[in-house]
């Protein structure tokens, strides 16, 4: 399963799977997107990157949050922009789409629904005691969608062993 925290700055990611009864963190880190760059080629970074994970790591879920309002609504739509493109990739790859609210994830991952960003990095880094200490909030969000995921869901549970 692959879970992603986009965003025009730093999307993070994270892959996990299942071996020998335990859930395992293949992959993670962030695509960062350069502001300099326009709006159209950062898309296509951000297609390219995501893609490129999709196929090398043979993902067939994909774990979203549901995005929130927040203050600035230019950026809201923007954040639009990539969800379609998780979207499109989830269609062409037949992938089966995951979304949590983020207090569904919070409470999933730390049993509060109000937890902070540092609380969910916490639990993450526990979870995954190999995991290298995050800098950013976006890799571990994006890990914290994907268990989310895969804890949610007793039919994929037995998929990803």
């Amino acid at each position: 399963m692959l879970g992603v925290d986009p965003g025009f700055q730093f999307a993070g990611y994270g892959v996990i799977k299942k071996e020998g009864g335990k859930t395992v963190a293949i992959d993670y880190g962030y695509l960062k997107l350069p502001p300099t760059r326009t709006l159209s080629v950062r898309t296509e970074m951000f297609y390219n990157f995501f893609r490129d994970k999709i196929i090398t790591h043979s993902v067939t879920h994909l774990s979203l949050e549901t995005p929130f309002l927040g203050k600035n609504a230019q950026n809201f739509l923007k954040l639009g922009y990539l969800r379609g493109i998780l979207y499109l990739l989830a269609s062409q790859y037949k992938l089966e789409l995951f979304e949590f609210a983020p207090r569904e994830v919070k409470a999933a991952v730390t049993g509060y629904g109000g937890a902070s960003k540092e609380q969910v990095a916490r639990v993450v880094g526990q979870l995954f005691p190999t995991l290298a200490k995050q800098d950013k909030h976006d890799v571990t969000d994006a890990l914290a969608v994907t268990l989310c995921g895969v804890w949610q869901n007793s039919s994929l549970l037995a998929q990803l062993r």
